[in-house]
């Protein structure tokens, strides 16, 4: 299943023809393609973050083959930034279509409000846009779509296998690797992280620090989790907190750490499926997917003027997308890490 639901990224290079029946499956006529160019803003969350840079190039990939133009905005991680970019968009009249991976969804509610009430289409991706971080369901009425996890159940996997690795350990003392503290998805999954490790008398969180989803900066903030609290017996993050946290631990000479990690990116799924190393879980995400869907999302409702739902990638992943050292030879991870 989880490969099946990953093969656009063996056939990549034939996208069109991917593209064009996945368009045919959704009930949108190959004919129409040719009546209108449409041209669409797609705002990302950070360019240059290895996790969303796949999940543009999947739905260029998408618009390419069906003739739509993308002008791609870079909110460089600032919420303030992508209210500014939407309402330039919304200002030019020039689009006919928007994707917007938020930031804060919050902040970016009212804005989005006046593209559809513009007669723009708006399809969210990734983040969750709105205030409700435990569903994966559209909360923005007129939408056009919605390709989204919900963070609040990756915090409560995360606890649930950090619960497992502590197996034996009493205390079981944890390094909480953030990435920016009270910006979401961070404050949802902590949250839920939080409320289920609170239930487990044993386990302990004893250092927390914020990684921004940069390796090198993760490797820092774990040396000195190390030096703080020698006993620390599991770390969580992101894969890029993984990755600095495993640097960290290299460093160190030190084999007893065990790392759960979500991301799934193709570092984390060679790490578990090398059997070696600290690496015991990882939690799914999917980002070229989510590109892609959100961009077929789009075209569909430029063409057909409805929206079309909502979708969550990872919903229907084999082990409810957990990834350990006994299934990650199932898994291709959709971004590098």
């Amino acid at each position: 299943m989880v490969k099946t639901k990953m093969r656009w990224l063996v056939g990549f290079a034939a996208g069109a023809t991917l593209v064009s029946t996945t368009l045919v499956g959704l009930g949108v006529a190959q004919a129409a393609t040719k009546h209108k160019t449409y041209k669409v803003a797609y705002i990302s969350y950070g360019v240059a973050n290895s996790y969303d840079a796949p999940m543009l190039a999947a739905a260029k990939a998408v618009a390419a083959a069906d003739g739509v133009k993308v002008v791609v905005f870079d909110s460089q991680t600032s919420y303030a930034n992508q209210v500014a970019e939407l309402q330039n968009v919304i200002s030019s009249g020039q689009y006919q279509g928007v994707i917007v991976q938020p930031v804060y969804g919050a902040a970016l509610v009212p804005t989005v409000k006046k593209a559809i009430a513009k007669g723009i289409k708006v399809v969210n991706i990734d983040q969750i846009l709105g205030t409700k971080y435990t569903t994966d369901q559209i909360q923005v009425k007129g939408l056009a779509g919605n390709v989204v996890f919900f963070p609040s159940k990756i915090g409560t996997q995360l606890a649930t296998l950090t619960h497992q690795a502590c197996a034996g350990e009493n205390p079981c003392q944890i390094g909480l690797v953030h990435n920016y503290t009270g910006y979401e998805p961070d404050g949802a999954i902590t949250a839920a992280f939080d409320a289920f490790v609170a239930t487990k008398s044993k386990d302990k969180i004893v250092a927390q620090a914020d990684g921004l989803y940069q390796a090198g900066v993760a490797l820092t903030q774990v040396q000195n989790m190390l030096t703080a609290h020698p006993g620390i017996n599991v770390i969580v993050g992101s894969d890029q907190d993984c990755e600095g946290a495993q640097a960290a631990l290299t460093a160190a000479n030190n084999t007893k750490v065990k790392l759960v990690c979500y991301g799934a990116s193709a570092y984390g799924v060679a790490q578990l499926q090398s059997h070696k190393g600290p690496w015991v879980s990882d939690v799914a995400q999917m980002p070229a997917t989510e590109g892609q869907d959100g961009m077929i999302m789009l075209v569909a409702a430029m063409k057909t003027g409805k929206s079309q739902g909502t979708k969550n990638p990872v919903a229907g992943l084999a082990n409810n997308g957990i990834l350990t050292p006994a299934n990650a030879k199932n898994f291709t991870g959709e971004w590098p890490g």
